[in-house]
């Protein structure tokens, strides 16, 4: 065990370990995945979240350390955000024989997640600076942890917030909308684009290549809009006291 701590330290200190076991955790979960038959329950992100906390806590590894390695794939959020024009180009005549419904479902599933959770937050008590990081919870990761931290809130806790709720949406979207037997592919994946960003998105795609276009539709205009209403709907939820 002394020899294995020794070599875990040296090892610890290369950046390079913590990419290659967050690239690794997400194949195995993806494996698991396919496996599976994609099913929702078994999502990749899921798991590879599960085997790091599991790495990172059986070796007390501080997760700035983890970071600090893996932060690549945190920079790679940016790009990947920006490549969602191209199937919003791609689904650009559907789109806009869609807009009208399109903009009330997104300003309003905008304002309902924030104030959903942020009421749930309040009701159980939880303090102020946890409420705050609550209100961008739905955005992708790149928006929500710079809005979080604009409103006073923690990015940590949100990035924590925004991966669970990207990982229950992907679960549990597909039961759900089976069971309200909505058929319309493009206000499925919208739903869940919303909802869910980036890791329901993905989900979408798997389900239905229409689901998935307008699933990263979704989560680009709920990230701007985020982005533009989270320092109004701050205020307005979670009032300076």
């Amino acid at each position: 065990m002394t020899d294995f701590a020794e070599i875990w330290g040296y090892l610890g200190r290369d950046p390079l370990l913590w990419l290659t076991l967050t690239l690794a955790a997400y194949v195995i979960g993806d494996a698991g995945s396919r496996v599976s038959g994609r099913h929702p329950v078994v999502n990749p992100v899921l798991i590879a979240v599960v085997i790091l906390a599991l790495i990172l806590w059986a070796t007390a590894t501080p997760y700035q350390v983890y970071f600090e390695g893996a932060q690549f794939v945190h920079f790679m959020l940016g790009p990947a955000t920006v490549a969602l024009a191209v199937p919003l180009h791609a689904q650009l005549p559907r789109l806009r024989r869609a807009l009208l419904p399109m903009v009330g479902a997104l300003v309003t599933g905008v304002a309902v997640s924030s104030a959903t959770a942020v009421w749930i937050g309040q009701a159980l008590g939880v303090d102020r600076v946890v409420l705050l990081s609550m209100v961008p919870k739905s955005a992708t990761a790149a928006v929500a942890l710079g809005v979080s931290e604009q409103i006073g809130g923690s990015p940590t806790l949100t990035a924590v917030l925004v991966i669970v709720t990207g990982a229950m949406g992907a679960i549990v979207a597909t039961p759900l909308l089976n069971a309200l037997q909505m058929r319309d592919w493009r206000a499925r994946g919208f739903a869940v684009g919303v909802a869910a960003h980036g890791i329901g998105a993905a989900r979408a795609f798997q389900v239905h290549e229409t689901a998935g276009a307008f699933a990263a539709i979704g989560m680009g205009l709920s990230a701007i809009l985020t982005a533009l209403l989270a320092p109004v709907l701050a205020g307005w939820l979670v009032p300076a006291g």
